[in-house]
Parts: structure tokens; C-alpha cells; sequence
């Protein structure tokens, strides 16, 4: 009875301080935009061009930098010998075909066909790249006889056996005219199956013997944390293709192009953003304003966050770009997305070089008017000069046994889990040698890890909702709004009774603004400010205090409704709550800055179970901190184990984890962790 005594009242205790301390009716939660659905990759996705060529070249570089950091390309892997083999050439109708392996990585191999025009000779000619996307078994696909005899009955194909394997007849069609074509297997497709189809396309469990502070596999926190990820794998393989490609003796290394439909459209628009060496880009029936890529490989955290497709396709203006539609989730595209990229050609002076082959009357397919499309495109824009480049001449259709890369003089390379942990800890430990090189490296990855500073915190106003007296301090609630972003904090101030220093301490505690108390007194570090004659301030953070409607300590993060469990489909398209909490901290920052009633200095405060956030946000808030005083309590983002846990960040470990936020801040920490409590606060 004792016992439940001590409990009950401790119980009432605790639920005094809390009614002492909130800003809102009981049960009414902050008016606060985030509190809203997730956004997923079926949302809008909109693109808004530029107006001017100045404006463009500044978004661009912004959006370009995004991009390359999301699918972990910043900085870039070391471009190590690839090692090529080409072998076992077939010769067809008007062209040749060879088995092609190399490694883009130390015993990371990419495989694929290459294709040429029959005769060769010195001249030089252009080189196409063509990803396959997420047709049945890649370049060995048969959509089979039924099939295609309905339709050549509905004009979508002419041939038999062209129409059998569209995506070998591009290739086939591309040589003929007198290109040099690489076919190559997505992860996990054909021959490239050092990583499975299953772990790339199909994932949807969280794998705990991969979770690990060393030796992680794909999809882990520990992966996310460092922005590995399958995206990431294709990538590169993309990139290392195209070093394939120009190095060719018979391919002319001005005059690359890259063209793939859907998984491979994703490819497409990808490669061409990033790597400036493509000069002609087709991404077929895959840019579009509505769904972004349903498959783990085409998503990556972080990703699309601000930006869509359209906008990726964007970065590749003004050179030419065409992209086609379907009766598929591209079907709108000449009323959404189409008319602004014409726009921006138009601003950069380019109108000519983009164009939209729609044929909605057909589903999704890179079928042969599409191919016609793509045909004559290329042709005008490689300066191929063929008089009739849409026309296809049936052929033979190559099977498995002649495609197909390994055999007994070309033995398979192992794969597995095993083979998959040493792939992403030779990636980490290449990344982490050139984050450590060169700070500027790691400032530049945390800009888009942590898109936020003071300054773009947005415009914030306070509104005060009660005022009272209490034994040696004036405590005063209220709403931090954000009215640039539609956000509120909860928030409470106390001032000293008498000669109040002008210095405003925040607060950030695990507990939210009742952190700043035991029971119904402040705590003691908290006493010892007041008495000092500062302000304390706190606050509830993002899904804190007053935004949970039962009370509950948040133990995991929200997710859209799609069941598979890989981070990208949530945080790449929505913020994680490390960034959301960290923003509301800069938006009080900002709030106690500019209030014209406000404090002349402000020191910021985060001890055990809220030092990240202050770390992250004494980086972000530049000079605008006096003094910070930091308790990590050992917290780094790579021992995160959990995708949902409330601390996970995309990112949050690549760029030299929480160490960097210290070290690279402008505002030196007292850090607690090491020196015990500043004089300040005892």
C-alpha cells in the first residue's frame, strides 16, 4: 500500500506539472501540416519550370547535387580497372552479337550483350546503352507466340519474332543502322545475380543477421545510413558502362546515347542526369508527374523528397531528350510534366530538342512504334543519316544459350550475403577515406542529409496563451508557428522573477518541455539558470508532449502503407523525424532571434537523449548560438538499429556521423560527455 501510495503520488505530481505546462485545449492537437498522410511514390509529383536560364542553372546544380548524394554517389566510388572480357561472338542479319563481363567494382561484375553492325571497320560510331527494366528475365524475355500475334493484330508490333523479344530488337534494330549497342542486366536479372532478383526486386522483410555496426547488408539502417542501396549498385553499373562504351576502338565516345522503358526508363533518366557524357537521352514510358517506380531498385531514401521524375529528366535539357507514353501511369503526361519540360526547353533556347511520343491507346511497352520513335530520334540527333530509320527487317531471335555470359572458360563469380557485406564495406570504406580527406566533402553531403539552415527555417511567430506566477519564476506557454511551413510547437518560457540577463537558454530534452521538470519543480540545472538570471526555454519537438494524443513516448516512426519493409519508400519521399525535430529546434532558434521582445543571446542545451538533435542543430544555426552544451551519451546514427526507430537518418552515418556535426560546427560545444556540465549550468 506503501508503495502504491509513493506511485499514486507521484502520479498526480507529474500530471500537475503537465497541466501547468500545456499550451493547448486537452486533446486538441498542434494545427500542424506534418500530422498529415505520408506522401508515396502514387502521389503528385509535380514540375515547375524556371524563368529564366539563370534560375534554371542554380536549381539545376541544386537538384543535380540532390540526386547524386540520394542514390550515393557523393563522392563517387574509385573508377578501379573493369577488367572487360568480350567473348563469344554470333553473328546474325546485319549485325554481331558478343557476351560481355566486367567488373565495376572489385569483383562486382556487370554483364550484357554487345551488339554491332555487321562488316565493322575503323569508323567510328555512336554507342547505345540500353537497360532493360523489369520485363520477365531481362534480355532473355519471350513474351511468347499468342501474345504477339494479338499484338501485330493491334499495331504494336509487326514481326513474330521481333515482337517475341522487344527488348533484343532494339538492339538488333540500333546495329543495323550502325550503332554500337551494350545491353546490360539489371541486379539481379540474367547472368548479374551476384545480388538476387529477390533481395533487389522483391524485397520486403528486414534481414537481422544484416543489421549490423560492421558487415551490413542492403536495406539495413546501417546501409540506409549511408545511402547504399540497390539504386545505388545500377546505378554505378550504369556509369562504369558508359567508361565501357567510350573506350571502344569502333564507338565514338561523342556520340553516346542511353535508352530503356520502365525499370530501365528509371535507368535512363538517372544516367543521363548524372553523367554529362550522354549526349541523346530516350527514358521510355517511366517520366511522368504520377507514380515514381514501384520496385526497391528504382527507389533510394531521400530521393524524392522535393523533387520527381519529371524534374530528373529535366536536368538533362538542353540536349535532346524523348520520352514516351502509355496507357500506364504516363498517360497524362502530355497535359502533366510534357508542357513544362517544353517550357524549360524553350527558356534555354532548345525548343527542338525535346519531344513526346504518346500512344495511350497501348499499356506499357517499348513497343515498335515506340521503337520507331526512338529510331528516328537517335538518328537526327547522332547524325546517323540513315534515310528510313524506322523500319524494321525481321531476324532470327537469339536465345538464352546464345546470350549468356558465363560457361565453363567464363565460370560464374560467387554471390551471396558474404559476396554483398564486402561489396558495401569496399563502398563505405571508399567513401569514408574521401569524406575524411577533405571536410568540404562531407559539409556538401550534409546539405541534402540535413536540408535546413536558419535562415531557411522559414517565417515564425509566437502566440502566448497563458502567464503565471509561480515561487521564483514567471512561466509563460504558447505556439511557435511556422507559418511558412503550416507547423506549431508547444512551447513554454520561464523567466526569472527579477533582472532577467537577456539570455534565453533552449532547452531540447527526450521528454519534450516537461523535461524542464521534476514532478512539479524546475530541475536543478534548470533552477540554477533561472537563478542566474536566464530564460529557459522548452519545447515539444515534432510527435513530442502535446502531438501524441495518448501521452505515449513515440517508440517508431510512421510509414506509408506500402508493407515492405526498405526505408526508400518512406523516407524517400517524406522527411525523417531526426530532420523534422531538428528544424522545429532552428524554427525556435529563429522564433527567440528575431522576437523584438526577445533574448540579446541564446544558448542552446541538450543532455542525455536530445544531444543529436542539438549537435545537428548548433551545426545548422551557423553564429547564431552564444553557448551550447552537448551530452551525445555515446549516440552515433550507424548504431541506429531500427528503419523506423525515431533517430533513423538516411544519410546520418556517410558523412562522418555525428562526430562531423561537432567538429564542422562554427559554434564550439561544451561537451558534456567529456567534461561534465558546463559551470553555467550547475
Amino acid at each position: 500500500m506503501r508503495a502504491a501510495a509513493i506511485i499514486l503520488t507521484l502520479s498526480l505530481s507529474l500530471t500537475t506539472a503537465w497541466a501547468q505546462l500545456r499550451v493547448l485545449p486537452g486533446g486538441k492537437l498542434p494545427a500542424d501540416r506534418r500530422l498529415a498522410g505520408l506522401k508515396d511514390l502514387n502521389g503528385y509529383f509535380p514540375f515547375h519550370p524556371p524563368a529564366s536560364k539563370e534560375e534554371w542553372e542554380v536549381r539545376r546544380e541544386e537538384i543535380c547535387h540532390h540526386l547524386k548524394v540520394s542514390v550515393g554517389l557523393y563522392p563517387e566510388p574509385a573508377r578501379t580497372p573493369l577488367n572487360a572480357v568480350i567473348h563469344g561472338r554470333v553473328e546474325g542479319d546485319g549485325f554481331s552479337v558478343e557476351k560481355v563481363y566486367m567488373e565495376s567494382a572489385p569483383g562486382f561484375f556487370l554483364t550484357g550483350n554487345l551488339y554491332r553492325p555487321a562488316g565493322g571497320g575503323a569508323t567510328r560510331r555512336p554507342g547505345i546503352l540500353c537497360p532493360h527494366g523489369h520485363w520477365q528475365e531481362g534480355r532473355f524475355h519471350d513474351a511468347g507466340e499468342a501474345n504477339i500475334k494479338k499484338q501485330i493484330e493491334q499495331g504494336a508490333e509487326e514481326f513474330l519474332e521481333t515482337g517475341r523479344n522487344p527488348i533484343q530488337a532494339r538492339c538488333v534494330g540500333l546495329a543495323r543502322m550502325g550503332c554500337v549497342v551494350f545491353q546490360y542486366d539489371m541486379i539481379g536479372y540474367c547472368d548479374n545475380d551476384q545480388i538476387s532478383y529477390q533481395l533487389a526486386h522483391r524485397f520486403a522483410k528486414q534481414r537481422q543477421d544484416m543489421i549490423s555496426g560492421r558487415g551490413w547488408g542492403l536495406y539495413s539502417p546501417q546501409a540506409e545510413s549511408h545511402l547504399q542501396s540497390v539504386m545505388m549498385l545500377q546505378t554505378w553499373n550504369s556509369i562504369r558502362a558508359i567508361d565501357f562504351m567510350e573506350a571502344l576502338p569502333d564507338v565514338d565516345p561523342e556520340r553516346i546515347a542511353v535508352t530503356g522503358a520502365s525499370g530501365g526508363g528509371t535507368q535512363t533518366f538517372i544516367v543521363s542526369a548524372l553523367d554529362p557524357r550522354v549526349k541523346v537521352s530516350v527514358p521510355a514510358v517511366m517520366v511522368s508527374t504520377a507514380m515514381q517506380g514501384g520496385c526497391t531498385c528504382e527507389n533510394a531514401s531521400l530521393l524524392r523528397v522535393e523533387e520527381g521524375n519529371v524534374a530528373f529528366a529535366a536536368l538533362f535539357a538542353p540536349k535532346p531528350l524523348c520520352v514516351t507514353a502509355a496507357d500506364d501511369w504516363t498517360k497524362e503526361m502530355a497535359t502533366k510534366g510534357f508542357p513544362e519540360l517544353k517550357k524549360l526547353y524553350t527558356t534555354l533556347g532548345a525548343p527542338g530538342n525535346i519531344l513526346l511520343h504518346s500512344r495511350t491507346e497501348f499499356g506499357h511497352n517499348y513497343n515498335l512504334p515506340a521503337r520507331q520513335a526512338m529510331y528516328g530520334w537517335l538518328n537526327r540527333h547522332l547524325g546517323i543519316g540513315v534515310k528510313n530509320p524506322g523500319k524494321e527487317r525481321p531476324y532470327k531471335r537469339l536465345k538464352e544459350e546464345q546470350l549468356s555470359v558465363w560457361n565453363a572458360r567464363h565460370p560464374k563469380p560467387a554471390g551471396g550475403e558474404k559476396f554483398e557485406r564486402r561489396l558495401l564495406a569496399f563502398l563505405h570504406a571508399e567513401s569514408a577515406r574521401m569524406v575524411a580527406e577533405n571536410p568540404a566533402v562531407a559539409r556538401r553531403g550534409w546539405e541534402v542529409v540535413l536540408p535546413l539552415n536558419l535562415h531557411g527555417a522559414g517565417a515564425v511567430e509566437w502566440e502566448l496563451t497563458s502567464k503565471d506566477q509561480h515561487e521564483g519564476y514567471l512561466a509563460m506557454t504558447g505556439l511557435v508557428k511556422n507559418v511558412s511551413c503550416s507547423q506549431q510547437l508547444p512551447v513554454v518560457f520561464l523567466y526569472p522573477k527579477e533582472n532577467w540577463n537577456k539570455r534565453a537558454v533552449i532547452w531540447l530534452d527526450a521528454e519534450g518541455k516537461s523535461g524542464l521538470f521534476e514532478g512539479k519543480e524546475p530541475r536543478e540545472e534548470v533552477k540554477n539558470l533561472l537563478a542566474a538570471g536566464n530564460a529557459v526555454c522548452g519545447v515539444d519537438l515534432f510527435m513530442q508532449g502535446e502531438f501524441l494524443a495518448d501521452g505515449k513516448v513515440l517508440s517508431q516512426t510512421r510509414r506509408v502503407k506500402n508493407p515492405r519493409e526498405s526505408a526508400a519508400f518512406t523516407f524517400g519521399y517524406n522527411r525523417s523525424l531526426f530532420v523534422h525535430r531538428v528544424h522545429d529546434a532552428l524554427s525556435l532558434i529563429r522564433m527567440v532571434r528575431d522576437d523584438p521582445h526577445g533574448a540579446e543571446k541564446i544558448d542552446l542545451v541538450g543532455l542525455k537523449g536530445a544531444g543529436h538533435w542539438a549537435a545537428a542543430a548548433n551545426y545548422l544555426a551557423g553564429e547564431a548560438l552564444a553557448r551550447v552544451a552537448i551530452e551525445t551519451a555515446g549516440f552515433k546514427f550507424i548504431k541506429v538499429m531500427d528503419i523506423r526507430h525515431p533517430d533513423f537518418l538516411p544519410g546520418g552515418a556517410k558523412y562522418g556521423d555525428i562526430d562531423a556535426l561537432l567538429g564542422l560546427a562554427k559554434q564550439p560545444c561544451w561537451l558534456v560527455d567529456d567534461k561534465g556540465l558546463p559551470p553555467w549550468l550547475q
